[in-house]
């Protein structure tokens, strides 16, 4: 049974193709658990400009626990430069990691019954700050953003030791 968080708006996504969260309570990291949770084990995309030890625990965790078959990251080159110590976490974590100029923060969950995106405000760190957040399960939005993260992509470059 999926965690309930629709105390935050969010209803099961088979329910609500499109639905919107603003919280400071939410982190981008239960927004994704609650998703594999309902879709079951997916690959997942994270695009992010900054990531954290946090977001990257939580994440290994799911995929211990199945949820995640593969997985990318792709993260900004700038903020890379602070978060260097994190680089083989990172490349623990994610089957690949990519490294690009990179402001988006963007979820797509895709397994052979779902595509999922989440569009967010929020980085994969903790802020404690109020975020917003959209999730949809819209088949024409995901192929877009997924368009757009297949761009990313090719404009790209592995992370040291981490081109599989």
């Amino acid at each position: 049974m999926a965690k309930d968080l629709s105390k935050h708006g969010l209803l099961p996504v088979g329910e609500n193709p499109v639905q919107a969260y603003f919280s400071d309570r939410l982190q981008i990291a239960d927004i994704l658990e609650w998703l594999l949770e309902q879709t079951g084990p997916a690959t997942v995309l994270v695009s992010t400009f900054s990531t954290s030890e946090e977001f990257l625990r939580r994440f290994c965790r799911m995929k211990q626990q199945g949820l995640v078959k593969d997985s990318l990251l792709l993260c900004d080159q700038r903020a890379l430069s602070k978060t260097r110590h994190l680089t083989l976490f990172m490349a623990q974590a994610f089957g690949s990691v990519r490294v690009c100029s990179n402001h988006s923060k963007v979820v797509l969950v895709k397994n052979d019954q779902w595509k999922v995106a989440v569009v967010t405000s929020q980085n994969q760190t903790r802020g404690d700050r109020f975020e917003a957040g959209v999730v949809i399960s819209d088949q024409r939005v995901f192929s877009a953003l997924m368009l757009g993260a297949d761009d990313l992509m090719s404009n790209s470059v592995a992370l040291e030791g981490n081109d599989r």
